[in-house]
């Protein structure tokens, strides 16, 4: 993860090489960025300093951010920030308008395999991506393959997160049975579609039936209105009273204990978010009582090297352009102060169906 934006980490603008001639730098960019922790209003709009590019980075002209809950962590200051002002978010998409000076990263082969060039669609997914223009590291950055960059910005953390949390968090087998908490969200359905595409059948949570339609309609096999129901209940009856194999659970506080009742004997829970808060501190014995397993896993201590960036990256775009995954835009938002905050309000009320995105330029 690179560097936070800050106003003491840029550098005047410089020219570079692009697609027409000399690329000239602007001196500033526009960026949805916090002064400081805190509520909904820290979140402003603000122009500060074009950031600082390091010779092994690309910069990306950004056209379209997607929103994720860990933007409000950040926000709230659950993670912690080094430097402000600061600039959210951790997912976008836009075009390259330079390319790397260093003469290892050109040579390096899986540089050389990605092909990158001026003008070509790519997502990047470091900390800091809400602005105008973003100066990434070439191995944090993915080619579309075609993709539209709409489409990337609500689609590369999240399906990259379901691809590695399904496979190094907890591999995913044929005849598993898999439990996922707020299933209707952008997540939620993302686990769901690549949990039945793995073979496995899927249980989850939401909170109203047009929701539930939703998930069934990605592929949930059964889905528990949570307010209506109990839920610990009903996944005893639909798992013949042996629990599901693991656990999805991006609520955190509110959920953390019934999840070790829903998990079946040597079942894992995969612990992908705080949306209720942090879990509390426990005892380790916790876990002995049916042998379960935890994991809090990053997607980007799964994809940290070209490699492996290679690897999901491809993968990412082969499950969309395949029609193996739909990637479900629930509603776009202005670049702006109000459309930055508008969209963690909608993201966090619990009543939005799918993937966020805001509009930076096209």
């Amino acid at each position: 993860m690179s560097a936070l934006v800050s106003t003491t980490e840029r550098p005047q603008h410089e020219e570079c090489e692009g697609q027409n001639g000399p690329f000239q730098y602007p001196s500033t960019v526009e960026a949805l960025a916090i002064a400081q922790t805190g509520d909904i209003n820290v979140i402003e709009k603000m122009t500060l300093p074009f950031p600082k590019v390091n010779p092994e980075d690309l910069v990306v002209k950004i056209e379209y951010i997607g929103v994720n809950f860990i933007d409000t962590y950040f926000r709230k200051g659950l993670y912690p920030l080094d430097h402000f002002p600061a600039t959210i978010g951790e997912e976008a998409a836009g075009v390259i308008v330079t390319l790397p000076t260093d003469p290892e990263v050109l040579e390096n082969p899986y540089y050389k395999r990605q092909q990158f060039k001026i003008g070509m669609s790519v997502a990047v997914t470091t900390m800091g991506t809400d602005e105008t223009y973003v100066s990434i590291p070439w191995s944090r950055t993915f080619p579309t393959r075609g993709v539209s960059t709409k489409i990337t910005a609500a689609s590369i953390t999240q399906i990259a997160t379901a691809i590695t949390f399904m496979s190094d968090a907890y591999a995913v087998s044929p005849g598993d049975t898999v439990f996922i908490h707020t299933i209707a969200g952008g997540l939620g359905l993302v686990f769901t579609q690549y949990a039945k595409h793995l073979g496995a059948k899927v249980i989850g949570t939401t909170s109203t039936k047009e929701k539930a339609e939703l998930a069934r309609r990605n592929g949930a096999d059964e889905v528990i209105l949570y307010k209506d129901e109990n839920v610990v209940e009903r996944v005893r009856t639909l798992t013949g009273g042996i629990g599901v194999d693991v656990v999805y659970d991006g609520v955190g506080k509110d959920t953390f204990e019934m999840d070790f009742q829903i998990l079946k004997r040597k079942g894992t829970l995969v612990s992908v978010g705080n949306a209720s808060g942090p879990v509390p501190p426990f005892s380790p014995l916790k876990l002995m009582a049916k042998n379960h397993k935890l994991v809090r896993p990053s997607v980007t201590n799964y994809v940290a090297t070209a490699e492996e960036a290679w690897e999901i990256g491809g993968k990412v775009f082969n499950l969309i352009t395949e029609g193996v995954l739909r990637v479900n835009i629930y509603k776009e938002y202005p670049f702006t102060t109000e459309g930055g905050r508008q969209a963690q309000i909608d993201l966090t009320n619990g009543k939005t169906m799918g993937k966020l995105v805001i509009r930076v330029s096209e």
